[in-house]
């Protein structure tokens, strides 16, 4: 591969130069798959010996790109030096994960006090991928998500009362209402929107970040703007997520897509519905880097994370990542959740991302206790007062109902003495002259 292809050192094992580097790699993908006993109910499932995936070759946990660079660090090293994080950033990083975790518990709350409709997708248990990610953005970057998207939009800097406000349904939402829980969107904060359907929202973050080519390689603009998006396991056999990864790699966009595998397509098992489960394999086979890593660990997901925004701002092309992470909930707050194993679910609750976290943060003496009471007290009084705000918020004007839906002000919305059709009584009756 030519010099102008070559990628960082954590993207090494799987670079198509014949030219290994003899320094050990940072992150080592097919190391990380073959090790793996992270995949859900793999074990169970009979598959040839030529996939990687077998129990024999299960012996230990997913490769930490954490410790490899602490392996890589001289021995002599002053301990402060092994530390993959400051303790601003350490306190940064576990507000983040509280808020997303505090929110959505009270999305629950809500949602079964009969605030919120429709249906509602919650991220408790995934917030090591949101935080690891979007904490490494800047506010001109770009976001694009899914069904499940409240995290993701905090994580971004949407204020929690405008989303929580959004969840009600009411005027004073991010979308002022018309959203709701699946459509996040603040231009302000170049959140590009929640998406309901699986793939739906990778086409629009590859021209995001398609903008961002022209406006730096045609316009000659000083723009080194990213975009991250944010998809689920079940969306990776679409078609969209192929067609985006060959024009992305095609063009060398500066992406990032984040797989957020976690095991489950609503109650279908990643292992049972992909003929290879190892997602990561597909970016190599476009011609870009493909990372596979624990997302149930922020500080190993903010490694790769790192390089792969900094490859995209260095105008290096896109990179697929994806994190292997586990949701604490079911699909969605109408789902009862009996599908999956309860042991399997147990196992993975020993494994909560903010757990480890705060373990982190005390153990290297980074935080202690008072730091974190007082982080969760003031993101509790945050959201308290944010469900406050929402249900005191006034509810949509009706003359919001076909506002963004017809292009022509003048169309069938808009009647021509320029009053909303809507608000004529006979619109309702079917009667109305058009």
């Amino acid at each position: 591969m030519s010099s102008a292809m070559a990628v960082p050192k954590i993207f090494h094992s799987i670079n198509y130069s014949c030219n290994r580097s003899k320094e050990k790699p940072l992150f080592d993908p097919v190391k990380a798959v073959t090790q793996t006993s992270f995949l859900g109910s793999v074990n169970k499932l009979r598959i040839s010996s030529n996939v990687p995936f077998s129990s024999a070759s299960v012996s230990s946990s997913v490769v930490a790109v954490s410790e490899v660079v602490k392996e890589r660090k001289p021995k002599s090293a002053v301990s402060a030096s092994n530390l993959l994080i400051t303790k601003e950033e350490g306190l940064v990083l576990y507000e983040d994960m509280i808020l997303g975790r505090v929110f959505e518990d009270m999305c629950a709350q809500m949602y079964y006090r009969g605030k919120m409709f429709g249906f509602v997708h919650l991220y408790n248990g995934q917030e090591a991928i949101s935080t690891g990610f979007i904490k490494l953005l800047t506010q001109k970057d770009s976001v694009v998500s899914t069904y499940r998207d409240h995290v993701h939009a905090l994580s971004k800097g949407v204020p929690a009362r405008n989303v929580m406000s959004e969840l009600f349904g009411k005027a004073t939402g991010c979308c002022r209402g018309q959203g709701g829980s699946m459509h996040m969107f603040s231009k302000e904060h170049n959140v590009l929107g929640g998406f309901a359907f699986i793939g739906e929202g990778i086409p629009v973050a590859t021209g995001a970040a398609f903008t961002s080519k022209y406006k730096r390689e045609v316009l000659k603009e000083n723009c080194d703007d990213v975009t991250v998006a944010f998809f689920g396991d079940g969306t990776c056999n679409n078609g969209q997520f192929f067609e985006c990864l060959n024009m992305a790699a095609l063009w060398k966009l500066p992406i990032i897509f984040v797989v957020e595998n976690n095991l489950w397509a609503i109650g279908m098992s990643h292992v049972r519905a992909t003929s290879d489960p190892a997602i990561w394999k597909k970016g190599p086979a476009f011609g870009m880097p493909g990372v596979h890593v624990d997302g149930m660990d922020v500080l190993k997901v903010r490694e790769v994370a790192k390089e792969a925004v900094d490859r995209a701002r260095r105008g290096e092309g896109p990179t697929l990542v994806e994190c292997e992470t586990y949701r604490f909930r079911g699909h969605s707050l109408a789902d009862p959740d009996e599908l999956r194993d309860p042991a399997e679910k147990a196992r993975y609750s020993t494994r909560d991302p903010i757990a480890a976290l705060k373990k982190y943060l005390t153990e290297n003496k980074l935080a202690n206790e008072a730091d974190l009471k007082a982080i969760e007290k003031k993101i509790d009084e945050l959201v308290e007062e944010a469900v406050e705000f929402a249900d005191e918020s006034p509810a949509p004007h009706r003359s919001q109902l076909l506002e963004n839906v017809f292009a022509d002000p003048k169309g069938f919305g808009i009647g021509p003495d320029g009053k909303y059709r809507c608000e004529d009584p006979k619109f309702t009756e079917g009667t109305a002259q058009v």
